[in-house]
């Protein structure tokens, strides 16, 4: 069944929610779809120190808490994922130039005069051997979704950036024996989490790269390689959570020919404009800095870069 909205989010992050919230208000017919539950990966932060407003809040409940607001102005739809966005060129459209876009979802189709894509990242992979073997058997990209299992037992954590530093925080705090492997000589994470993994006691296997991941039924060890040392070890653990970046969800985007820059992040301008016409982007999948902050800034300007163009004024995004 086919509805006509101004306005079409995809991906409901705290970006999406907030282009949401924005979009509604401004008076657009707005929708939000979401393949999953809102909040993306927010919902995976065990706790969030740097939101203004929150001192600490875990990730799932600032996520619920946009949800609720975002849900008082505009329409939001769980567990719909899009399959593919096309232009609808009919004769009045061509005529107008005014071309809108119909979003496909496995439920049904929306037409919009407006899309932003707030489709954010996934977690990226560690590429050893093993990872996918045993994923959902060890193998872990979320601490705070699966780390109550692995209570009292050994674990590694790979990666050295604020995420990982934070799993293995989270991890440490459910009472789990905690050994961080990263593959430099220091740290890319802020120097207040680092401070806090040395107060916890979190031992760190530096210049390694974990080579395989190894078990029967389950993860019971992986191969790490020492770069200085230029030897191999095993190491025995029940558990791998893999934290080492993401990539951008992208497909959507490019499918519908947004301009993409070289690491596949969507190009826009500050007021969140693509190459194409009345196709905004924001938060994560933007690049940039990721952050739950900025993601809701990009959100809120997209959606009133969209409010003014489709109102014909054009000019900066941003007004309040």
């Amino acid at each position: 069944m086919r509805k006509d909205y101004d306005l079409v989010v995809v991906g409901a992050g705290p970006a999406g929610l907030t282009a949401g919230i924005y979009g509604a208000r401004s008076g657009l017919e707005t929708v939000v779809l979401e393949k999953g539950i809102c909040g993306g990966l927010s919902n995976e932060a065990p706790e969030i120190e740097n939101y203004p407003g929150f001192k600490k809040v875990a990730g799932l409940e600032l996520a619920e808490r946009m949800k609720e607001q975002a849900a008082e102005f505009a329409e939001l739809k769980e567990l719909e994922a899009v399959e593919k966005i096309e232009q609808v060129r009919g004769e009045e459209e061509k005529r107008r130039k005014k071309e809108e876009m119909k979003v496909v979802t496995e439920k049904g189709s929306y037409v919009a005069k407006a899309v932003i894509f707030c489709t954010g990242t996934r977690h990226r992979k560690l590429g050893a051997a093993g990872e996918d073997e045993f994923l959902g058997r060890g193998v872990s990209y979320c601490a705070t979704c699966d780390g109550f299992f692995f209570r009292n037992k050994q674990v590694a954590v790979v990666g050295g950036g604020d995420s990982a530093v934070r799993e293995a925080l989270h991890l440490k705090k459910l009472g789990c024996e905690v050994t961080l492997i990263h593959r430099r000589d220091k740290l890319r994470a802020e120097p207040f989490l680092q401070k806090r993994l040395k107060e916890a006691g979190v031992p760190v296997l530096w210049n390694s790269v974990v080579l395989e991941i190894k078990g029967d039924s389950r993860v019971r060890s992986v191969l790490r390689f020492d770069k200085e040392r230029e030897s191999e070890e095993v190491v025995e653990v029940e558990g791998v959570f893999v934290s080492v970046g993401e990539e951008p969800a992208n497909e959507l985007a490019l499918q519908l020919g947004v301009e993409l820059n070289q690491s596949g992040y969507v190009v826009t301008d500050k007021n969140q404009r693509t190459n194409l016409e009345r196709v905004y982007a924001a938060g994560d999948l933007t690049g940039g800095v990721r952050q739950v902050v900025v993601a809701c800034a990009e959100g809120a300007v997209a959606a009133t870069s969209a409010y003014n163009d489709l109102l014909g004024l054009g000019g900066e995004g941003g007004g309040k």
